[in-house]
């Protein structure tokens, strides 16, 4: 009976022992029979990520994180505990990140290639680079710092609509109706002053076609002078040769005289267009610039917006004037 009692005994305790050691390595999340190997990956920070989290290696589990370690300069070390049958790609990184909504974290093993174009990313790996035996690592925002970011840009446009619906009252509605009559003047004015001027232009070309045809006139009456003198025989023809080539010489210094005014007015002609398009180029910079309340409406698509939806309600109130006159005009009659 004793020894049954002992029997029974030693049972229980071999099964709480069983037990124990099974609950432990379940909670170490270890696997038994199982031959795996460690690799180090280095991080400048490791966010939430936590030992026992998955290690995944396009897209499939391949092992879990073992430990998390302090390193010397400011750096931590990730040890992973990889399957036996697992091999890592060519030039492997590790990026660490969120992998639910629910704050789990997981390690995810691929090739540098194959990463997204991410500045801070880059600059994190780079720097964790040229260590033998360990994997660079970097560390991707998790949605908290998204979410904290994302609300910072919401503000700040938040804060840019009200200072624009602050900025664009009655006063700047009227400026920028003045500011577009004065823009329409303009560009009549400078549309009759370039026509006043390619009237003068053609004008201008049309004399000196005229003088140029003079001068080959003028020109061909000398070349036949010189050849009547060339063949000259008697004093006669040299006085009637002489005589010609005076007169060819009073039509060619004619000539020259108005190639010399037509050149003048050339000149003035083009000074008064260089200064239209210096007037011009200099209202085209300023709206370019942003200068004025024409130049803002040009380079500030929200003024244009924001003005479209007030002429957008005014012809709504319009439209109810006319459909509901009562209710802005009441007469009475005594």
């Amino acid at each position: 009976m004793k020894a049954t009692h002992d029997a029974l005994v030693g049972m229980v305790v071999i099964a709480v022992v069983a037990a124990t050691i099974g609950a432990v390595t379940w909670a170490k999340q270890s696997d038994v029979g199982q031959h795996q190997h460690d690799v180090v990956a280095r991080f400048q920070d490791v966010g939430n990520a936590r030992v026992g989290n998955f290690v995944v290696i396009r897209g499939v589990v391949a092992g879990r994180i073992q430990a998390i370690e302090l390193a010397p300069a400011g750096w931590v070390d990730v040890r992973m505990n990889l399957d036996r049958d697992v091999r890592l790609p060519e030039d492997p990184v590790v990026l660490l990140s969120e992998s639910s909504l629910f704050g789990d974290w997981q390690a995810t093993v691929l090739e540098r290639r194959a990463l997204p174009h991410d500045a801070a990313v880059e600059k994190a790996l780079a720097d964790a680079s040229g260590q033998r035996g360990v994997i660079p690592g970097a560390t991707l925002p998790g949605i908290g710092k998204l979410t904290a970011v994302a609300g910072q840009i919401a503000g700040d446009v938040a804060t840019v609509a009200g200072r624009v619906q602050v900025a664009f009252d009655d006063q700047a509605a009227r400026e920028l109706r003045a500011s577009i009559r004065n823009v329409a003047e303009m560009s009549t004015t400078m549309g009759g002053v370039v026509r006043a001027h390619a009237s003068d232009l053609d004008s201008l070309s049309n004399e000196l076609r005229s003088a140029v045809l003079t001068l080959s006139r003028t020109a061909s009456t000398v070349e036949s002078t010189a050849q009547r003198i060339d063949s000259a025989a008697t004093s006669r023809d040299v006085r009637l040769l002489v005589d010609n080539f005076s007169t060819a010489s009073v039509e060619l210094r004619n000539a020259a005289t108005q190639v010399r005014d037509l050149t003048s007015r050339v000149a003035t002609t083009q000074a008064r267009v260089d200064a239209l398009v210096a007037s011009g180029d200099s209202v085209m910079r300023k709206l370019n610039h942003g200068d004025g309340t024409l130049g803002l409406m040009l380079n500030d698509p929200s003024l244009y917006r924001r003005t479209d939806s007030l002429l957008a309600e005014l012809r709504l109130l319009a439209a109810d004037i006319r459909a509901n006159p009562k209710r802005y005009v009441s007469v009475k009659l005594f």
